[in-house]
């Protein structure tokens, strides 16, 4: 999925004749702590609500208020991925969409983004979830794949994450599969370190929940 397909119409850009305490009125409305900034209809930045909060006079236009503005963007074409990173690196509520000549095309917030990643990375579908802990060097997904089809079950997902000052990832698996404990067995047996396991049922659930709070709270 690309950018230009993450554009929401909910959320419109500020004008640099925008005052504050106009920003901070549509933050809140919004649900949002940045937003862009448009002139004579180019994006010249992103405000946040924190930097509005710095200044004193509220009434004072955003022209006036800041004289440069950050101007995080991505590009229409992007995949869904950069968009996570650009947000993740900026810490952005919302990220500006341009297009290749850098107009303004729209912008989507981070609520739009984890709604679509949840209903596009198999969050929903029911089975099991496994976090593997192996050296990065060891990772090979062709022989995870092969594991967890012998134990007929297919991956539905794959997450990585780095651990901190370690050579050492965490591998997530959803599978389509309750019966987690053959699947474990095998993995032990080819000396994998299964860190955690989680079943559909009770856990999942519970999964979902935490799930749901995170969305609650980013409405907030």
């Amino acid at each position: 999925m690309r950018a230009i397909d993450l554009i929401t119409d909910e959320i419109p850009p500020l004008i640099h004749t925008d005052s504050g305490e106009k920003a901070l009125s549509w933050m809140e409305e919004f649900k949002v702590s940045h937003l862009p900034v448009l002139k004579n209809g180019n994006f010249v930045g992103v405000v946040s609500e924190s930097d509005i909060l710095d200044h004193l006079n509220l009434d004072e236009n955003l022209d006036r208020l800041f004289q440069h503005l950050p101007r995080p963007f991505v590009s229409g074409q992007a995949h869904m991925y950069d968009v996570i990173a650009k947000m993740a690196e900026f810490k952005l509520s919302v990220i500006p969409i341009l297009d290749q000549q850098e107009n303004y095309l729209g912008c989507c917030s981070v609520y739009h983004v984890m709604t679509l990643l949840a209903n596009t990375g198999s969050i929903k579908e029911n089975g099991g979830i496994l976090v593997l802990e192996m050296n990065s060097i060891d990772y090979q997904l062709s022989q995870i794949a092969q594991i967890v089809e012998s134990n007929n079950a297919r991956i539905l997902s794959v997450f990585m994450t780095s651990q901190q000052d370690s050579n050492k990832i965490d591998v997530t698996l959803k599978v389509n599969s309750y019966d987690l404990t053959s699947i474990i067995r095998t993995f032990e047996r080819y000396d994998y370190t299964v860190k955690a396991s989680f079943l559909d049922g009770h856990e999942d659930e519970d999964m979902q929940w935490r799930y749901d709070t995170l969305i609650q709270y980013l409405k907030l």
